[in-house]
């Protein structure tokens, strides 16, 4: 089940990105043919007025397709022979090439002016910007969405002890309500983080003989002195080794307890957690050339994965990391390259800087910087996701 919901999930981000591009190219009066989850071919769809809606067969993205996004669709090169020059730069004039790329001489259906006048680059700069940028900020919009409605039901820690585990040396010892006061003899004070990582580093004091295996319990015992019910208590404990993450522990957790921010609160949590992402993404992205950072990277493989066993744990690990998985679309779709989102916003500026059109060829040379980049986060991420399915697993914690 955990596998559909992560594809689910994952799906959900396309078409709601997509879905930002489609209401605002609506929104704006330009002319939608086709809204499509997933590339083609296509094994579902249906038309509805001028627009075409559908489902790809190969589950890597979406699209919307607006009459003109490409310029040489909508250009007609003045030293073609034998056909007139546009009447003013950017003007439609004739199209139906067959998408980006095709050759200025393909064969083009005129189109009524109606049709025309609606195409993508017979727009102002502000218009196409405003449809581009849409996408982004639908998972923006998203992310941020998530993250605030989370913000209501976060825990924070306490001082007292929460939970004791079964079975575990803690186990009749240690009681929910407790305070650790101190161990072997040293003070535990502070806030609750700090003090229940003195506590686990004075556990770590204690090993067992030898090379440590999982469960062995350690030589010496652990004098832990707790506050209960006004009274202070000394136990000893000895704490075991834990394979799994690789330290001492005697098994019980902090006790937590309702933050209940208020709604702005909750925003600003939301924020805080959207810069950290936003700086750590780019710092990683522009780092890339470095060995620490490129080991950082993870691709749709890794987010998928990590997602899945998200899943496993709780809904709200899975809201979580979806959360952070639109904003990073979000961020690197507003890189200033082509084919991203960002760099048609860039270009976009470009002709408005300049007051006239910049030719395609010369975004496409650009656009090659942009492809080169994409293509290299794909196999880092890809090579680094293959070497944690094989080798030390993901880490959702």
């Amino acid at each position: 089940m955990s596998w559909f919901l992560a594809f689910a999930g994952f799906a959900a981000l396309i078409i709601l990105h997509e879905f930002g591009h489609f209401v605002a190219a609506k929104r704006t009066g330009m002319r939608v043919e086709k809204f499509y989850l997933f590339f083609p071919p296509a094994i579902a769809k249906v038309k509805r007025g001028e627009t075409e809606y559908g489902v790809g067969a190969v589950p890597l993205g979406g699209y919307v397709k607006i009459t003109g996004m490409n310029p040489d669709e909508v250009r007609v090169p003045e030293s073609v022979p034998g056909r007139a020059p546009a009447a003013r730069p950017g003007l439609v004039t004739a199209m139906d090439s067959g998408g980006q790329g095709s050759p200025p001489h393909a064969a083009r259906t005129v189109l009524p002016p109606e049709i025309l006048k609606r195409a993508y680059y017979n727009q102002p700069v502000w218009k196409r910007i405003v449809v581009i940028a849409a996408g982004p900020a639908m998972n923006l919009l998203i992310a941020f969405l998530v993250l605030f409605a989370l913000a209501f039901g976060i825990q924070e820690a306490t001082s007292q002890i929460g939970k004791v585990e079964n079975d575990s040396p803690a186990s009749g010892k240690l009681r929910p309500g407790d305070t650790i006061a101190a161990v072997d003899g040293a003070s535990i004070t502070g806030s609750p983080e700090d003090r229940f990582n003195a506590v686990r580093e004075a556990i770590a004091n204690h090993e067992c003989a030898g090379e440590p295996t999982d469960g062995c319990r350690a030589e010496t015992p652990a004098l832990i002195t707790v506050d209960r019910d006004g009274h202070s208590k000394q136990l000893s404990i000895r704490p075991f080794y834990d394979a799994d993450i690789d330290r001492y522990r005697i098994g019980f957790a902090p006790g937590t307890r309702p933050l209940d921010p208020t709604p702005p609160e909750a925003a600003g949590q939301a924020l805080d957690i959207m810069w950290q992402v936003t700086s750590g993404t780019v710092s990683t992205i522009a780092g890339i050339f470095q060995a620490d950072k490129r080991d950082d990277i993870s691709g749709v493989v890794g987010s998928y994965e990590v997602t899945r066993q998200a899943i496993e744990f709780s809904a709200r690990d899975a809201l979580f990391l979806l959360a952070i998985i639109s904003l990073s679309l979000a961020i690197i779709n507003l890189f200033p390259f082509l084919p991203l989102d960002g760099g048609h916003i860039f270009w976009s500026l470009v002709e408005k800087v300049r007051g006239r059109p910049v030719a395609f060829s010369t975004m496409e040379r650009a656009g090659v910087l942009g492809a080169m980049l994409i293509v290299m986060l794909f196999f880092i991420g890809l090579s680094n996701d293959v070497g944690r399915l094989m080798g030390q697993g993901f880490d959702v914690r």
